[in-house]
């Protein structure tokens, strides 16, 4: 059976939090069954989204609060 889970992709210094967050992948590991298979990407997330998501102004793409940025 394939499984959800969060992978940390990388700890960034973030200019507007003004602190260390975390970058994180939400991945589908294939179950044993496809081994041959990668594990897919399938949401990206930040640590701190949900304090930037407070300021009125536009902060990362990772927040969804940036008009600029389209999700894929």
């Amino acid at each position: 059976m394939a499984q959800k889970k969060w992978q940390i992709r990388k700890t960034i210094h973030c200019e507007y939090a003004g602190r260390d967050v975390v970058f994180e992948t939400q991945i589908i590991v294939p179950s044993e069954s496809l081994p041959d298979q990668p594990p897919r990407v399938i949401a990206h997330r930040c640590s701190n989204a949900i304090e930037c998501n407070k300021i009125e102004k536009m902060t990362c793409a990772l927040c969804g609060t940036n008009p600029n940025h389209q999700a894929a």
